[in-house]
């Protein structure tokens, strides 16, 4: 699995970061610190990661399953 956050929407909550800090990182601002990357997270963190990007009240985080075939 892999995330992104967007950063237009991240606008410094913080929720991930309270819900799962051992995925996400949180900027001196309050923002994502790897907003506008692709974070690859490691399988023991998956559940973490889910939980985090459904605390995002504005939805800025986006989980993609390396598995599944992307579209071009």
């Amino acid at each position: 699995m892999k995330y992104a956050v967007d950063a237009a929407l991240c606008c410094g909550r913080a929720r991930c970061y309270q819900v799962a800090p051992e995925v996400y990182r949180k900027a001196k601002d309050g923002t994502n610190a790897d907003a506008g990357k692709t974070i690859d997270v490691p399988a023991e963190l998956e559940e973490a990661a889910r939980e985090g990007a459904e605390s995002c009240p504005e939805s800025a985080i986006l989980l993609m399953d390396v598995n599944e075939p992307q579209s071009v």
